[in-house]
């Protein structure tokens, strides 16, 4: 019998500062916003059951939110939407709801890390410094406050998107979260697009998508 197991996460990276863990959820979709948490966890803190949130099942990364957010110290969501995705890209989409997320932290960081290879410089609204920080590929398998992040950015995302799937039920959202699945394909190819897909993504591949072939889809955000 084999058993699965992971990896025991490190409880921090920097030594001696406080430090906020941050991670998105949604880069890769058609629609949506791109959801990004930060966390601060106790400095001695452990969880044995927390990990990457694409390695747990739905009902255990509810189970670890609420003690997530028991637990931490102070933790944040940050949402940048569509509109804005298309403007700036989907990379700066994602760096900014993490910046925006380190804003709302009531317990100010020291320091950041971040799950990925690209972050920008963060500077503190509140000091005007600008803070250390390190990103880490991989790092929401590694370090157990980018676990915390990805775990709060995934199920508050998922959260929105079942909200959407309930306004807009033909593309699968509630099963796909707005990732490019046949299903959701299929649907903007028969109903057009909604008000909450990007429109910088290629969203049929090399199908045109007329915004006249779904007249009860409302397309002016």
């Amino acid at each position: 019998m084999t058993v699965k197991t992971h990896n025991i996460l490190l409880p921090h990276y920097y030594e001696g500062k406080i430090e906020a863990g941050c991670d998105e959820a949604g880069r890769g979709c058609l629609a949506g916003s791109v959801y990004a948490a930060a966390v601060i966890l106790p400095a001695d803190y452990h969880n044995d059951l927390l990990n990457d949130s694409k390695q747990l099942t739905e009902k255990r990364r509810y189970q670890l939110r609420t003690e997530i957010e028991r637990d931490a110290l102070a933790w944040a969501v940050g949402i940048v939407t569509p509109e804005e995705i298309d403007k700036i890209n989907i990379l700066n989409a994602s760096i900014l709801a993490m910046h925006r997320a380190v804003d709302q932290l009531t317990v100010r960081p020291e320091a950041i890390i971040v799950d990925g290879n690209k972050f920008k410089p963060y500077r503190d609204p509140q000091t005007g410094l600008i803070l250390p920080h390190t990103t880490i590929v991989k790092g929401d398998g590694k370090y157990l406050a980018i676990a915390a992040a990805s775990i709060l950015a995934k199920t508050y995302r998922d959260d929105y998107m079942n909200r959407l799937a309930e306004e807009y039920p033909y593309y699968d959202w509630r099963s796909n979260k707005g990732y490019p699945t046949k299903k959701h394909r299929e649907g903007i190819k028969k109903y057009g697009v909604s008000p909450y897909h990007r429109m910088s993504y290629n969203l049929l591949h090399n199908y045109l998508i007329s915004i006249f072939q779904a007249p009860f889809i409302e397309y002016i955000r």
